[in-house]
């Protein structure tokens, strides 16, 4: 992980040696200058000789440049200083790479890592502030560079200085370390991360299972009871959560029922938080109420209905409020409410008040459906059969070593899964294994968990230990994870992928390795929308958090605030505390639903803050001036996420004051009406979000951010309104990668700008939604029939589209290398354009499609795999004219192909 933390390093030193290399070419001190004494005074002639400049020098860059020239000194120590620090970086990341996978660092190498993970933070924070300044000083002038600052030169090269003299301190700590000839070298193996990024489906997780479910099932379909309460009981990592999703998901115990909920309790067990989530699931608003007022709300809704509830990951109970709870159902002959609850103590199912008779126990899988389920994982490459009777033997030794517990078998075959090919490797791994699992099947599952976690790369090891900062059981928004990822620099981009497309991948190949489970997927390409962690996973992962000081964790698993925390969940329990003694931190995630001004004064402390996400808060009283004043003073922030905020109404000009800000997240603010023209100055910029939010347009001069790959909630505006971005702009965003633009009755596009969309050669994602069109609807449409579409557009999502016909662009000859196209609510009668040649009959490329309520399509299955005949997966909702289709075309059906043939899912 510090070998990452390294690598994230080395992207601001690249920036800044492109920075130095310009700066140098605009002033560069002389052999005979840095002898100069400070009183000398040279003349304007000789200034014109030392600096090799385009524009006339005029008398207040003279003064700024006699400064430089007499501290010509300190920005000598700043280069020789800076240089020193670069020539490290390689011996450093070596040393990373030596020691980061010995299965037990001594406490000399652990300090040290400890020690020089805290001084690369202090490096990248002093290359962060000299890139700052000179965006800085860029946006004041575009002659003017930090140079003329000596002061700041002095600063940061005593920093840099004292960064070069711990380093030289942690080398010589580490010198009997290196030396010892008892401390090999571990390689990674290089497959893994090409391993994992198959697209196979997963493996099914229910082998062995079935007499537990058919169990549960006649339970709950045979009772005449009015309230069935069921606990499912076992130890960490032996399916109880898996049992209780299948039952929650069978048709027939659904059907059963008029309502269903599933919540998860965990440790930090609040009454009041599990009604809301309950009453949230039910798709009621529920904020500002108290307990009572949620309990009278939870038995309005539940008024003559029957109700599942799981409750999942039970620990302890209030009792009188549980009481209270089960009082609220209604109880009338023939109508049976169940509440299943899965725990890991007996102890808290009988205190419930649960029947002995109606407390499920799994047991360990068997032998064989241990080898089944580790077949499936381990051989997925090959349909789960093993190829070759060396693995078998090798593969059933681990297997017993996993004593029947489903998590040990799942994560340690899917950890060799990619090693199919060296039965050394696999040896390798049974006998690590075969050492740590010594005390019962419960260390049978950290043994390999532990073993899945040794074997990450070092990317990936740190993007999974940024899970630990979320509570038990907490569903996690990708897009959230991701941005942190790319705000902090965990995750870099990687030939033509940008960084927030290799977060996908890193997050998929997570879930591949059993680490993390995927909550809500896109089944065609794995595309991957909220995830979470098992708890037994996010012990070990905050034990390893821990040991690297990214964050500590008290007793039940909840994180505290300490000097040395890099993360922070910030929960109703920090509410109030004092964070300015905690300037280390460089990611807050906010876990609250209201701020406070106190906390939010708080914030303004961490000064090392690359992150900060208060995504779905509430403003209450702090109106954006105050919050932004606060924000504004971190200097560093690259991560601003502020979705779904209430009472955010405008992103004042201080916004400006983030030159580093290279992701800004304003998705579903409902209130907010305006952004300043400001943002146009944040040249670092690479993500805009703004979907979903009542702006009338974004400001003008949006082109002029060229590093912008992701610009979503853009407005297609006439060129007549002067002050709002224009289509004709974004042809200057080179690095464009996603482009969502809605349409409105204000929208026109003019000449210039039917070829913008052809500019972006690199635009793999295009949304457009005509969702705001009231008047003359067909005409606006119409006029997007003319543009030009990207070269190399993969995706393309149309919504609101009413118009019969698709526009022109439209079509496989000049989509053609589009993947995946998704349709919906609109009025399309075909799905061929409006001009046709019907002498070539030209083929899509397309592997997935998307159509959804297009009441008017009328589509034959047939014509349809003709025209795409490489089309593998389709999702069909609402569309009640399509023929042939061998799904409901009526409601939600998922078809996938595979092996030839067409399957529902």
């Amino acid at each position: 992980m510090l070998q990452q933390s390294c690598r994230t390093l080395e992207v601001n030193l690249a920036t800044f040696r492109s920075m130095w290399k310009r700066l140098s070419k605009t002033w560069r001190p002389s052999p005979v200058d840095l002898q100069t004494k400070p009183s000398t005074k040279p003349g304007r002639r000789q200034i014109k000789q030392e600096a090799i400049m385009s524009q006339p020098v005029d008398a207040m860059l003279q003064n700024l440049f006699q400064l430089v020239k007499n501290e010509a000194q300190y920005a000598l120590d700043f280069k020789v200083e800076f240089d020193k620090m670069e020539s490290r970086l390689d011996l450093m990341i070596a040393f990373m790479i030596d020691t980061e996978n010995l299965k037990n660092k001594n406490e000399v190498a652990k300090a040290a890592i400890i020690k020089l993970r805290g001084m690369i933070y202090d490096a990248d924070n002093v290359l962060t502030d000299c890139i700052v300044r000179d965006e800085y000083k860029k946006y004041r002038s575009c002659f003017h560079s930090y140079l003329s600052d000596p002061l700041f030169l002095y600063k940061t090269g005593k920093k840099l200085k004292d960064i070069n003299t711990r380093i030289e301190q942690i080398e010589k700590s580490l010198g009997s370390f290196q030396r010892d000839p008892h401390h090999t070298i571990h390689t990674e193996d290089s497959s893994h991360a090409r391993g994992f990024m198959s697209q196979d489906s997963y493996p099914s997780e229910t082998v062995g299972l079935e007499a537990d479910l058919k169990k549960i099932k006649g339970w709950i379909l045979d009772t005449q009871e009015t309230l069935l309460q069921i606990a499912i009981v076992g130890m960490g990592g032996l399916g109880k959560t898996t049992i209780a999703q299948k039952i929650f998901h069978d048709n027939e115990v659904l059907s059963r029922f008029d309502k269903i909920i599933w919540v998860t309790v965990s440790r930090a067990f609040r009454e009041e938080h599990v009604l809301k989530r309950m009453l949230e699931r039910l798709g009621k608003k529920v904020s500002g109420f108290d307990s009572s007022q949620l309990l009278g709300e939870f038995q309005q809704v539940l008024a003559d209905k029957t109700c599942l509830i799981v409750m999942d990951d039970v620990w302890e109970m209030n009792m009188e409020w549980w009481t209270t709870l089960c009082s609220i159902f209604p109880r009338r002959d023939g109508k049976s409410s169940c509440i299943i609850i899965t725990t890991r103590n007996e102890n808290v199912a009988n205190d419930m008040g649960i029947e002995n008779s109606r407390i499920h126990k799994p047991d360990f899988l068997n032998y064989i459906d241990s080898w089944s389920l580790f077949s499936k994982f381990a051989f997925s490459s090959n349909k789960g059969i093993c190829p070759n009777p060396k693995f078998e033997k090798i593969g059933k030794d681990i297997t017993k070593k996993c004593g029947g517990l489903p998590l040990a078998i799942k994560t340690i075959g899917a950890l060799l899964a990619p090693k199919i090919e060296s039965l050394a490797s696999w040896t390798q791994t049974w006998e690590s294994f075969h050492d740590l699992t010594t005390e019962g099947r419960n260390k049978s599952v950290m043994a390999s968990l532990q073993l899945s976690y040794d074997e990450l790369p070092s990317h990936l090891k740190q993007c999974l230990l940024s899970f630990s900062i979320y509570p038990e059981d907490f569903e996690v928004r990708t897009e959230q994870l991701i941005h942190w990822w790319v705000g902090e620099g965990l995750i870099q981009g990687k030939g033509s992928k940008s960084a927030i497309e290799m977060g996908y991948e890193y997050l998929l190949q997570l879930v591949k390795r059993c680490l993390v489970e995927a909550m809500q997927q896109r089944r065609y390409d794995g595309r991957i929308y909220n995830c979470k962690i098992h708890d037994m996973v996010r012990e070990l992962i905050s034990m390893n958090a821990q040991e690297e000081a990214f964050c500590s964790f008290d007793e039940k698993g909840q994180q505290r605030l300490t000097e040395e925390c890099r993360w922070l969940g910030f929960s109703n329990a920090m509410q109030g505390k004092p964070l300015g003694n905690k300037s280390k931190i460089r990611a807050l995630i906010l876990l609250v639903s209201n701020i406070v001004k106190h906390d939010l004064k708080n914030f303004g402390s961490l000064t090392s803050l690359r992150v900060l996400d208060i995504s779905n808060s509430n403003l209450k009283e702090i109106n954006a001036e105050e919050l932004f004043k606060w924000i504004s003073s971190l200097k560093r922030l690259a991560n601003l996420n502020l979705a779904g905020v209430r009472g955010l109404e405008s992103v004042p000009s201080s916004i400006r004051k983030l030159l580093n800000l290279q992701l800004l997240v304003l998705t579903k603010c409902v209130d907010l009406k305006s952004i300043h023209p400001s943002i146009t100055t944040l040249r670092r910029l690479i993500l805009l979000d703004s979907r979903s939010c009542p702006l009338e347009n974004l400001p003008r001069g949006l082109g002029g951010l060229s590093n912008l790959q992701e610009l979503s909630g853009f407005m297609v505006m006439s060129q007549s309104k002067g002050n709002c971005c224009q289509l004709i702009e974004l042809g200057e965003l080179k690095q464009m990668r996603v482009l969502r633009i809605n349409l409105s009755d204000d929208t026109e596009v003019s000449e210039n700008e039917l070829n913008v969309l052809a500019h972006l050669e690199n635009l793999k994602v295009l949304g457009i939604d005509a969702g705001n069109c009231k008047r003359n609807t067909s005409e606006i449409l119409k006029k997007m029939d003319r543009l030009v579409p990207p070269p190399a557009l993969q995706e393309l999502y149309l919504r609101n589209y009413r118009h019969s016909t698709l526009p022109l662009w439209v079509c496989p000859s000049r989509l053609t290398r589009l993947q995946y196209l998704s349709i919906e609510n609109g009025d399309l009668i075909n799905l061929a354009p409006e001009v046709e040649d019907d002498n070539h009959h030209i083929a899509w490329n397309i592997e997935g499609l998307c159509l959804k309520f297009l009441a008017r399509l009328d589509v034959n299955w047939t014509d349809l795999q003709n025209d795409m005949p490489v089309l593998r997966y389709m999702e069909v909702s609402h569309c009640y004219k399509l023929k042939g289709f061998p799904c409901s075309v009526k409601s939600q059906s998922v078809l996938e192909k595979k092996s030839g043939f067409w399957r529902k899912n």
